[in-house]
């Protein structure tokens, strides 16, 4: 039964009213677009809020992992089906198709279900995809047909679930706190790029490559149970009265909202806000920047005189300082606003660029790529709770747009045109450009309204809702 301090949504709340979630309030909540922000660095939410961080954070810990197995057993698939290079990139390109619909189809659909609790039925569904196609991938492993059909609800999944994710730990965090939940939450992506690596290396050195997919059901099945048995209604409404009692502000107006305006609803209120608009844009360019260095790093690693092992490893050495540019900005973001720290990692992603041309032996690799990762995933969960500020209720489709789009124009434009470049005029010429890319991301940044409401108090700006 939900919370006494929240009227149910199954019936009326009193003689002649409609239907409510609404929580019962402290004070007026504050408008859609705008939100609170902190003067404290340091978190203060309830426990319901924690642990729904530790199971979404380990949720794109297992999306990490995931993306790192196709690569990471390439070779003995190549060998099991006998592939050609182009067989090869075709298994990546349906799973890549599956990640951009998955994206899309699975925000919306999460905003149609409903907000807070309800988009656990969604993340579940989405979990699940990658579950079974994990376990069925291991069973049909002998059949190159098979494995190529199965990559399409891996993608699936991979696109689905994270748009979803990121909802709903911002949905369970008090929103002065959001920056800093998405970013602690993302921190999964780097821990998961470097345990991936140590799992699969288990499996390869005592199975079949096939096996390394059972990691998938592995680390899913205890994560949905986990989030079917705190994702729920009545969780969530004692979540939001300890949120009020702790003189904090609830992260929705509503326990769960349905998007209205019929099919295409919440694609319509996603896009009429300008910042979804423009963080489309902002996000693919900082995407652009990190798909063009990423494709043909171990490439130029070995153009300089690194032995395979050494390139391999020092490639993912950005991954080690990842999460500390998503934990510092996400937070300072609450405080900061969402702006000033999206301006501050442009630059950080522009001098990065510019400092792969210092790269000269394995030593400067390590120094740069350590220093690119203090910004290389940091703009995104910036970006999400920008996002989720400026839509509440069209979050999930947001989020899908933003990942679809953008993570998937940028796969199929960067590579090719960086090639192109690389082949014409050298690496030199490829980083420059990069930066010049990066560089380009202060024009949308420009036309982004700042969310945070005590960044705009800081600044002089007017305290006013912040115009869709």
């Amino acid at each position: 039964m939900a919370d006494p301090n929240y009227p149910s949504s199954e019936g009326p709340t009193s003689a002649g009213s409609t239907p409510s979630e609404t929580p019962g309030a402290a004070g007026t909540p504050p408008e859609d677009g705008v939100n609170p922000g902190t003067h404290h660095l340091l978190p203060r939410a309830p426990a319901i809020s924690w642990w729904m961080l530790l199971i979404t954070t380990l949720a794109i810990l297992m999306t990490s992992v995931d993306h790192q197995i196709l690569p990471a057993v390439l070779p003995q698939v190549s060998e099991q089906y006998n592939l050609t290079p182009d067989q090869a990139g075709l298994i990546n390109s349906v799973y890549f198709a599956g990640l951009v619909v998955g994206g899309i189809a699975f925000g919306y659909i999460s905003d149609r279900i409903g907000t807070g609790y309800r988009r656990t039925w969604t993340w579940n569904i989405a979990m699940l995809f990658a579950v079974i196609g994990g376990a069925l991938t291991f069973g049909l492993a002998g059949s190159f047909i098979a494995f190529l059909l199965l990559r399409i609800p891996m993608g699936i999944s991979r696109g689905g679930s994270e748009p979803v994710n990121v909802a709903i730990v911002s949905e369970w965090w008090p929103k002065e706190h959001r920056g800093f939940a998405v970013g602690v939450h993302h921190t999964g992506f780097p821990i998961g790029q470097f345990l991936a690596g140590a799992l699969i290396a288990i499996v390869l050195g005592s199975a079949h490559w096939s096996a390394a997919f059972l990691v998938i059901p592995l680390l899913g099945i205890p994560i949905i149970i986990g989030q079917t048995i705190l994702g729920r209604k009545r969780h969530q409404a004692t979540l939001y009265r300890k949120i009020e009692e702790m003189k904090q502000t609830p992260p929705l107006e509503e326990l769960s909202a349905k998007s209205t305006g019929g099919i295409w609803g919440p694609v319509k209120e996603a896009l009429r806000h300008a910042n979804v608009r423009w963080a489309v844009l902002l996000c693919f360019l900082f995407l652009y920047g990190e798909a063009g260095v990423v494709t043909f790093l171990t490439l130029h690693f070995r153009e300089l005189g690194m032995d395979v092992a050494d390139a391999i490893l020092v490639s993912g050495a950005s991954g080690l300082t990842g999460w500390i540019g998503q934990v510092v900005w996400g937070t300072l973001s609450d405080r900061l606003g969402r702006k000033f720290s999206i301006a501050f990692l442009i630059g950080g992603y522009v001098l990065s660029m510019l400092a792969m041309l210092l790269i000269v032996d394995l030593t400067t690799a390590w120094l740069v790529l350590l220093f690119w990762g203090l910004f290389r995933n940091a703009p995104f969960p910036v970006v999400y709770a920008l996002l989720v500020d400026s839509v509440p209720r069209a979050a999930g489709t947001a989020m899908g747009i933003m990942i679809g789009v953008a993570l998937g124009v940028s796969g199929i434009v960067a590579s090719a045109v960086s090639g192109v470049i690389i082949t014409q005029l050298g690496f030199t010429w490829h980083y420059v450009v990069l930066a010049g890319i990066c560089l380009i991301g202060f024009i949308p940044l420009a036309r982004i309204t700042e969310t945070v409401q005590v960044a705009r108090r800081g600044r002089g700006g007017p305290d006013a809702p912040v115009p869709a």
